[in-house]
């Protein structure tokens, strides 16, 4: 009991000490890197270099097809911006493909209800080569960007040591607060240092950073999200105590509505990142997605599911020789999330169980949500036995939420 209470006071203690009030559940939004990378070439291909002109064409998306109103606002720029930096040492955005500079496209953004992301690396070069941002460029670089009124920071970390990384992402910190602009600030520092601790100190990160990428970027392939998901169950036990309000592992961006993942695999990661409480940050192209792919990353119920207040990361809870797995993750009002997800290839499977074998309480009654087809339950109690046909590389996902407490009703018998 003592271990518990020191444990809850240490994750307390986590919440209230990261005071930018920003990102307190996951952020949603798009980011260019996974859908156009580092496309610099305007004269053979305008409509998909990374430019001015492609991140006005995703914020006009963003509002107008209704992404900015059921919470997708960070238009996010990666790497591939900078143009160098000028006489005085300030960071510039290369002017032929930015000419109005960056504040003109933080006030677009604004002016539609969106903020504005940007990148930089902390260390000599970015990864894709561009001026990185060195120790002694620190405070100038989160002054340039408060100046800009960015509203978010990518610090990546190539071309940079562990001394290094260790001294400026807490310095990173303290000079985006110190410019007293809101400014939300993801690090990939743990991915640069293993993801785990001894390495890498999650208590400190959660004061120091809003979110932070854990482990490899990811790709365009099934094969990647697998990696990437099993990474995250593997260390679970580790990574799920650190997420929470204002602080988030991040498995890194949505690739639905690219070319590597079936309709099925798409539905699939939606649904696991949304257990994994992880940010949601889209990249894909919204000028062409389509009406189905559109439905996936839209799903309302999913969205409340991954922005529940509670902010509590979800776990895998059953691993069976079927290959199917079980995930769950506890929602405020008593609700809870079930994944059940195929890692079969064969065809769809018919599994069997019951609330008892995932941990539920006897004490209640559920009513269960399927949150792709909308499909209702009602009257499920621990010992209910039920089938679920899960496709394959696909999921089914449950939101339940209890409909009676068995204990107050025999109370009044």
């Amino acid at each position: 009991m003592v271990l518990k209470t020191v444990l809850l006071l240490a994750q307390v203690a986590q919440v209230l000490m990261l005071e930018n009030g920003l990102m307190r559940k996951p952020p949603m939004g798009w980011l260019a890197w996974e859908r156009f990378r580092c496309n610099i070439d305007c004269v053979e291909d305008p409509k998909n270099c990374i430019s001015e002109q492609l991140f006005m064409d995703m914020a006009d998306r963003l509002a107008q097809d209704g992404w900015r109103d059921l919470g997708y606002v960070y238009l996010n720029i990666d790497d591939c911006w900078i143009g160098g930096r000028d006489s005085k040492g300030r960071l510039v955005p290369d002017s032929k493909r930015f000419p109005h500079g960056i504040a003109f496209l933080a006030d677009y953004a604004h002016s539609l209800g969106l903020k504005l992301g940007i990148y930089a690396d902390m260390g000599s070069f970015t990864c894709m080569g561009y001026p990185g941002t060195t120790l002694d460029k620190v405070e100038q670089d989160a002054q340039t960007f408060a100046e800009w009124k960015v509203d978010m920071l990518k610090l990546d970390g190539c071309y940079s040591t562990s001394k290094e990384r260790a001294e400026g992402y807490p310095k990173m910190a303290a000079a985006l607060n110190a410019t007293g602009r809101p400014i939300a600030f993801s690090c990939s520092w743990p991915a640069y240092e293993g993801g785990l601790p001894p390495r890498v100190n999650y208590s400190l990160l959660a004061d120091i950073c809003n979110l932070w990428r854990n482990y490899d970027d990811i790709q365009d392939s099934w094969t990647s999200v697998l990696s990437i998901l099993d990474w995250f169950v593997n260390h679970q036990d580790e990574l799920q105590p650190v997420a929470g309000p204002g602080h988030w592992n991040d498995p890194d961006m949505l690739l639905v509505g690219n070319f590597g993942l079936s309709f099925e695999q798409a539905r699939a990661q939606m649904a696991l990142w949304t257990i994994l409480a992880a940010p949601l940050f889209m990249s894909t192209d919204l000028r062409t997605i389509s009406p189905q792919n559109m439905d996936i990353l839209q799903n309302p119920l999913m969205i409340k599911i991954n922005q529940d207040p509670l902010g509590i990361q979800g776990r895998r809870i059953l691993k069976e020789k079927s290959h199917i797995e079980v995930f769950k993750r506890p929602l405020s009002d008593e609700a809870i999330a079930l994944v059940f997800f195929s890692r079969r290839t064969d065809m769809p499977y018919h599994y069997h169980a019951s609330l008892a074998q995932l941990n539920f309480s006897h004490t209640k009654v559920y009513e269960a949500q399927n949150v792709f087809s909308g499909d209702v339950i009602s009257g499920l109690r621990d010992d209910t036995n039920f089938t679920v046909t899960i496709n394959p590389s696909g999921v089914v996902m449950w939101y339940l939420y209890p409909i009676k407490n068995l204990e107050m009703s025999e109370m009044f018998q």
